[in-house]
C-alpha cells in the first residue's frame, strides 16, 4: 500500500510548495522513495513550446527528480487564475480522469506520494469539482498550510470546518504553520501559534521558520 499526504492551504500564496518541498527531502532522508505529485497548475511560464510549472520544478527536484515534470504536473496553463479560467482562456478544459491517473502513475512505484493541491480545499478544479473532491477520492490525509500572519486563525479554523463537513468529511494530520515573511510588523506572529493549538481539533505539526532548510516533525505518524 502506497502511503500519501495531501497538502492544501488556507489560501493561495501561503507557501505549500515549500513545505511540501521540505516534506519530500525528510522523507527522502529517512530511506523511502517519494513521488510528487500537483495534478493541475495555472501561472506557468513559457519555455520553448513547453509550459512550465515552477511548483511542480521545485517538488522534482527536491524530490530528486523522480520519473518526469511531466509526470510531476501533467495540466499546467499560463494565466494566474483559477485552473478551469486558466484554461478557458486558452480555449482548453481541465481533464478530468487526468487529474486522477496521474497518481495512479505514482502510486506505482513510490513509497509515499505527496500530492499539492492548487490553492485550498474549496478552488474550484473543474465546473462542479473543488480540489476538496481530490484529497476526498485519493483519501490521503491532510496537511493544511497556514500563513504566520494576522487571520490565520480564523483562515485555519474555517479550513477545518470544511475539511469536518466535506462528502462526510477528510482526514486531517495536522497543520504547518508557515513564516511566510522574513521581518514583519505583524504583532500576531507571536501569538499565532499558541492561539493554533488552543484553538484547533488537529495537532500542530511544525512551525516553520522563514527560509527553513528542514522540517521537524514525527512524519511516520502521519500516515494512515
Amino acid at each position: 500500500m502506497t502511503h500519501g499526504l495531501f497538502i492544501t492551504g488556507t489560501d493561495t500564496e501561503v507557501g505549500k510548495t515549500f513545505i511540501t518541498a521540505l516534506l519530500a527531502k525528510r522523507l527522502i532522508a529517512e530511506g523511502m522513495q517519494v513521488g510528487v505529485y500537483k495534478p493541475v497548475a495555472s501561472g506557468c511560464y513559457q519555455q520553448g513550446a513547453d509550459l512550465v510549472s515552477e511548483d511542480a520544478v521545485t517538488l522534482w527536484e527536491a524530490a530528486g527528480r523522480p520519473d518526469s515534470l511531466e509526470a510531476v504536473c501533467p495540466q499546467r496553463f499560463a494565466a494566474p487564475l483559477a485552473p478551469p479560467l486558466a484554461a478557458n482562456l486558452e480555449g482548453r478544459q481541465i481533464d478530468s480522469k487526468l487529474l486522477r491517473h496521474g497518481l495512479e502513475h505514482w502510486k506505482k512505484q513510490a513509497d509515499v506520494v505527496l500530492v499539492e493541491g492548487a490553492g485550498g480545499l474549496m478552488s474550484p478544479i473543474g465546473p462542479q469539482e473543488y480540489v476538496a473532491d481530490l484529497a476526498y477520492e485519493f483519501g490521503f490525509p491532510l496537511v493544511i498550510v497556514a500563513p504566520n500572519t494576522l487571520g490565520v486563525i480564523n483562515q485555519t479554523l474555517q479550513t477545518l470546518i470544511t475539511a469536518s463537513t466535506f462528502r462526510g468529511g477528510l482526514p486531517v494530520a495536522g497543520i504547518v504553520l508557515n513564516d511566510v515573511r522574513q521581518q514583519t510588523n505583524d504583532v500576531s506572529v507571536s501569538s499565532n501559534l499558541q492561539e493554533l493549538e488552543e484553538r484547533c481539533s488537529s495537532p500542530i505539526l511544525a512551525h516553520v521558520q522563514w527560509n527553513a532548510t528542514e522540517i521537524l516533525t514525527q512524519l511516520q505518524t502521519l500516515f494512515t
